[in-house]
């Protein structure tokens, strides 16, 4: 509602807020009501004609507090579980041995690290702005990372794993779910979910990267976590990447944790 003072002409127009009426209260029913007063009745009566049976009553002797023990369940406890089931013994060991082996023929990529680990520097590095990646990886509680990658005629592959402590929130849940928002939003691009994985998914970019004098440079990738490790897999090659060949990856990581 406006209010126009008398002089319009010099004062300004103020805009009053209308105060929205409060919403009705929703009555009770007569019915209800006397429902109501009925039941009340019946349980003041009850209470005092229960009362009076009650005391012309013996006392009621109480249980013994102590109760006969129970016979323990016979049997042989569970055996723990070997390492090679228990995922906590193999995810906290040399990470390394998890990553996928080099294909026969392949042969070692040159920008990877020859032990294998990939540090925290190194991994902020393979984003856009390295030094704000850097430290949000810190608050993000990185742990570690090991990183593989090949040669394998013009195609080039490389996994990651990265581990995180996660003593604060699920961040290798969180990094899977950025890399995917990412990963669809580039043009021209297929996905689909990996099986077994629950959250995995796989992407083949049909549009490729095309600079002067360069060979056209079409990509793949795939993205997923289990636990406290996110998997990043990415395939790079002067031809069009196939779903098969990206997924055949993802599953077979997938698996290996």
């Amino acid at each position: 509602m406006l209010e126009v003072p008398e002089n319009a002409a010099d004062a300004p127009v103020v805009e009053v807020a209308r105060e929205e009426p409060a919403a009705p209260v929703r009555r009770r029913g007569r019915t209800a009501l006397l429902i109501g007063g009925a039941a009340l009745l019946g349980l003041v009566a009850g209470a005092c004609t229960g009362y009076l049976i009650q005391a012309d009553r013996r006392p009621t002797a109480l249980p013994p507090l102590s109760q006969p023990q129970l016979a323990q369940a016979k049997g042989k406890a569970p055996e723990p579980l070997s390492a090679a089931r228990d995922r906590q013994v193999r995810t906290d060991g040399d990470l390394r041995k998890l990553l996928l082996k080099k294909p026969r023929g392949a042969k070692p990529a040159d920008w990877t690290p020859g032990d294998g680990w990939m540090d925290l520097d190194a991994y902020a590095e393979t984003y856009e702005e390295p030094r704000n990646m850097f430290g949000r990886l810190i608050a993000d509680e990185f742990r570690r990372a090991a990183v593989t990658g090949w040669e394998d005629g013009g195609q080039t592959v490389e996994v990651r794993l990265i581990q995180f402590r996660q003593q604060e929130s699920l961040e290798a849940a969180d990094s899977t779910d950025s890399d995917q928002y990412w990963a669809d939003r580039e043009p021209e691009t297929d996905s689909w979910s990996v099986p077994g994985t629950g959250n995995g998914m796989a992407y083949v970019h049909h549009r490729p990267d095309s600079d002067p004098g360069y060979l056209p440079l079409y990509a793949a990738e795939a993205h997923a976590y289990r636990g406290d490790i996110a998997m990043e897999i990415w395939i790079y090659d002067s031809k069009p990447i196939t779903k098969a060949r990206i997924m055949d990856l993802a599953e077979r990581q997938m698996e290996r944790l």
